[in-house]
């Protein structure tokens, strides 16, 4: 058993969120990853996809998910399941929104503009 001190969180700040790591490969050698994402409010995140399943779960707030040509409303309460490979971009509402977020402990990031994928840093 590992137990990660809520003072040894890893967190990354970007343009649109922060992104806290709960638990990961280099975070108590964790097989998944575990992160909680704080959206800013109205902030448009990166389309993307990573190489592995991933699901979100909203905790508060609410924002947008657009995912394979649609776009769907998310609240607090709402899950996402994403599948491996596909394209998918995160929009804060108003207030933003929070969210925990689980993937595979390795799992790689491609851009839009078809980027190496590289691994994030709330990822790895």
């Amino acid at each position: 058993m590992e137990i990660i001190d809520r003072t040894t969180r890893r967190v990354t700040e970007t343009p649109n969120a922060v992104m806290t790591t709960l638990a990961s490969p280099t975070l108590g050698g964790a097989t998944r990853s575990l992160w909680y994402v704080e959206m800013r409010p109205d902030a448009v995140g990166p389309t993307h996809a990573f190489d592995s399943e991933v699901v979100w779960s909203i905790t508060e707030g609410a924002g947008l998910a657009r995912y394979d040509g649609r776009e769907t409303d998310l609240g607090a309460g709402d899950t996402v399941v994403l599948p491996a490979g596909k394209m998918r971009q995160f929009v804060g509402g108003p207030s933003g929104f929070r969210a925990v977020v689980v993937a595979a402990g390795a799992a790689a990031v491609t851009r839009e503009d078809g980027s190496d994928p590289v691994v994030p840093a709330w990822v790895a």
